[in-house]
């Protein structure tokens, strides 16, 4: 599409959230408090401390209502975003710093908290990690709220009460921000920073809102009122666009509706090859409430319920029986279709603010998932016990997250015997025949397969930190994000590894990182022997789409090429020509 067109302005970022949009512009003014230093007397000290707290437990009431109204609305995954802010209102050497400037130089609370937290905002946009740079937006976002708390004023934006349908540019929109977003009258965002993986970005997409980060100075170059293209899956937005430009993305737009009629035409088809290979197509969810979208969007069951959610939007740990009535109710939903429940995977970037956990170097590597449950007992048992209830109403399976040997899989089968026995003695009806599986996620519950698979029904590949940990590589770090490859050779070696491993015992495999959630990359986890996938709901019909213009045939010589291939890029070179061979219209304008 040409740039210089007259009239037509062209500006380029980085995609973030997929689709296409047109409508006039809303800039948005960058609007901070303004803070001014007062002097108070010694008398008043005491009573400025006061009205720190005061706005302290006001901020974390709003972050937590915010919270709570985002896991229903996104999921928990999106709702843990709030984690972080929440964590800052309770940062001790943060607050004692303000405290003691307060004291010290006796002035005015609003002062004291906006030069300590810009100052610990600077530091990390200092950070040349990309990853940890966001999160400066994050403080800033806490900071403006307390700031806001203390000076008696509104929210700096407020994008709920907009009255016609537009596209949103920006600076910047903080998570707190892009939550009030109401896909009625928001067309799309576009904003000068942020990256793909700032949070951001993560709820732009969950949203489904078309959206650009990264524009740099488009907030300066555009104005309120101008009429402008937005396009989310190429990360353009062009002002004034022509009438060519128009029927361009017109001739885009519509070839997008037709796939969704097409997508919808097979919702309620099984994924079967074209060759009659069944492949068993799950969703993931969070809550209860996400089991229609599992029916709706055609899938065949529940492949990981991520419970984490439930602790993330309780102000306190769930109960058992607060557990048991969640578990209980998605079961019956889906009855008879299966539903398989993961145990907490709390840790790495999930812990909550009312569950603080260590101080960790590097906590993707720490006190997480199993390894937090084999300690925190009492929390291990409340959950086990609660599923094991549920599975008396519903086709229930369990699995363990994070299993890197035999012997944190012995130990956790043994507390599940123990609460077994524990629920007989108290007539407490469960399946006593409930299916037990585990994630693999490390290498070295690749290299012990075969020994968990000889005490296992299944094995569901979590994808996400299966790549991490083998690879070394930090999926959230923008700066090595190159080295982030599903189809590394060495990832595909590993789920051939773990396949065959399970196959040999009779034990059926899984898919649900983000691997199974992508079309292009379904075929060659088909080809691998992958018995199920299980993605994101919304990403079900696509999948099913592509599998049912594959052939098993085809799948196995893909994956043949690929286990024999040194390259990640040839790799998935071959992915997407068989894709875009077998399925073109999945890709058009993309």
């Amino acid at each position: 599409m040409a740039e210089a067109q007259k009239g037509e302005s062209i500006l380029r970022g980085i995609a973030v959230s997929g689709g296409v949009c047109r409508g006039k512009l809303v800039v948005l003014d960058r609007v901070r408090p303004k803070v001014r230093k007062q002097e108070v007397p010694a008398s008043d000290v005491a009573n400025e401390i006061n009205r720190l707290e005061r706005a302290l437990v006001e901020t974390r009431q709003q972050i937590l209502d915010v919270q709570r109204k985002v896991s229903e609305r996104m999921g928990a995954q999106e709702g843990s975003i709030f984690d972080a802010h929440l964590l800052v209102l309770e940062d001790r050497t943060l607050l004692d710093e303000v405290v003691r400037i307060i004291q010290e130089e006796k002035v005015n609370a609003e002062h004291a908290f906006h030069t300590v937290a810009e100052r610990y905002a600077a530091t990390l946009a200092a950070i040349e990690d990309d990853y940890l740079r966001e999160r400066a937006t994050d403080m800033r976002d806490v900071t403006a709220r307390v700031l806001n708390n203390l000076l008696g004023l509104d929210a700096e934006v407020d994008l709920r009460h907009l009255k016609e349908p537009c596209i949103i540019v920006s600076h910047d929109l903080t998570p707190s921000n892009t939550a009030q977003l109401d896909r009625r009258n928001v067309l799309g965002f576009a904003i000068d920073v942020g990256s793909k993986t700032s949070h951001t970005a993560i709820m732009a997409r969950s949203l489904r809102i078309p959206a650009i980060v990264g524009l740099k100075e488009a907030s300066g170059k555009l104005h309120t009122g101008q009429y402008a293209l937005l396009d989310g899956f190429n990360g353009v937005i062009i002002a004034n666009p022509t009438d060519q430009t128009l029927f361009e993305y017109g001739e885009l737009i519509r070839k997008h509706v037709t796939l969704q009629d097409r997508l919808r035409d097979v919702l309620d088809k099984p994924a079967v090859t074209l060759d009659g290979h069944h492949v068993f197509l799950s969703a993931n969810i969070e809550q209860p409430a996400d089991a229609e979208a599992v029916k709706t969007n055609g899938a065949e069951g529940v492949g990981l319920f991520r419970t984490e959610y439930l602790f993330i939007k309780s102000e306190s740990l769930p109960t058992e029986e607060q557990q048991y009535e969640a578990y209980r109710e998605a079961a019956a939903a889906l009855k008879p279709m299966p539903l398989v429940i993961r145990t907490l995977d709390l840790g790495g970037d999930k812990f909550l603010a009312h569950l603080p956990g260590p101080a960790e170097i590097n906590p993707f590597m720490g006190w997480r998932a199993i390894r937090f449950c084999l300690q925190e007992r009492d929390i291990f048992r409340e959950q086990l016990r609660a599923i094991l209830r549920a599975s008396a109403d519903g086709n229930v399976k369990m699995m363990y997250p994070m299993i890197s040997g035999l012997t944190e899989l012995n130990q956790a089968n043994e507390l599940l015997e123990e609460y077994k026995k524990e629920l007989r003695t108290e007539n407490v009806p469960f399946n006593d025949a409930l299916e037990v599986g585990a994630m693999i996620e490390t290498p070295s519950a690749v290299m012990v397969a075969d020994s968990l698979a000889k005490r296992l029904k299944f094995f569901s590949i979590g994808t996400n930190d299966l790549i991490q940990y083998s690879l070394a590589v930090d999926r959230m770090n923008e700066r090595i994000a190159h080295l982030y490859e599903p189809t590394h050779p060495a990832i595909v070696r590993l789920i051939k590894a773990t396949v065959d491993a399970a196959h040999k015992h009779k034990v059926w495999v899984s898919v649900c990182g983000e691997m199974g959630s992508d079309p292009v990359l379904a075929p060659l986890l088909v080809g691998l022997g992958v018995d199920e996938l299980s993605a994101s709901p919304p990403s079900v019909p696509a999948i099913k789409f592509i599998i049912r213009r594959l052939k098993l045939t085809e799948a196995k010589e893909l994956a043949d090429f690929a286990l024999d291939c040194e390259s990640a890029v040839e790799i998935l070179g071959r992915c997407q020509e068989l894709a875009r061979q077998i399925a073109p219209s999945l890709f058009e304008g993309k």
